[in-house]
């Protein structure tokens, strides 16, 4: 019989979570299906818990996941703000970590699997930059044209590049040509769409998805 498997996700925002869901969603279908069980994905719930101090509110969309979705895992979303993962992972994700081993297992959902983009969630959107010119109709213009020149992890703000390049495409079509593209438009398309393989090639992404196949060690799914 397969196991079903709930999946918690906290995000920083909603347009974070459009893009995250459907990557989650694919790169766990990936490892279920490198599990020694039949595992299926069955859903995966959207937390919004109230805005308050990082551990305070973990420890509250944890309980809340167990209590009302029955998750089996929780993703935690936190963009790093800057070009490592020390700060986050150091006075957040941990000091979260280590207060939730003091709670019962039977209440609230420990399987918690982190994920922190370098800077903001924009610069996995950046990954596949052919993807992303396609989208906002910029495939005619060089990535120096768009400023997406750099590296996606290499910018100190992804989303700023992200609509600066289409402003760059909008102010240079035809009036009668013009179309007023949004970014809030692309995070659930390219989330839904950009490649796996794209998003490994960022330290942040293999450290997600280093977490999540830990986990699913712990969970005695995967070997």
């Amino acid at each position: 019989m397969a196991i079903q498997l709930y999946i918690g996700l906290v995000t920083e925002g909603d347009t974070d979570n459009r893009f995250l869901r459907s990557v989650i969603e694919r790169l766990f279908t990936e490892i279920a299906n490198d599990c020694h069980s039949d595992i299926i994905i069955e859903a995966i719930y959207s937390i919004n818990m109230k805005k308050e101090a990082f551990t305070s509110m973990m420890l509250k969309a944890s309980k809340y996941a167990y209590a009302q979705c029955g998750a089996s895992i929780l993703c935690i979303h936190a963009d790093s703000d800057s070009r490592t993962l020390h700060n986050v992972y150091s006075y957040k994700i941990d000091p979260f970590l280590d207060e939730l081993n003091d709670y019962p297992d039977e209440e609230y959902c420990k399987a918690v699997i982190p994920i922190v983009p370098i800077q903001m969630i924009e610069s996995w959107m950046l990954a596949d930059k052919n993807l992303l010119k396609e989208r906002i109709n910029a495939v005619q213009y060089t990535n120096d044209d768009l400023g997406l020149h750099r590296a996606p992890e290499a910018y100190a703000n992804p989303k700023q590049a992200i609509e600066n390049a289409i402003s760059f495409v909008r102010n240079n079509r035809p009036k009668k040509r013009r179309y007023e593209i949004d970014i809030a438009d692309l995070y659930g398309e390219l989330g839904s769409i950009i490649e796996l393989d794209k998003l490994r090639e960022l330290p942040s992404f293999q450290n997600f998805e280093t977490n999540a196949r830990q986990i699913f060690r712990d969970l005695h799914y995967l070997l």
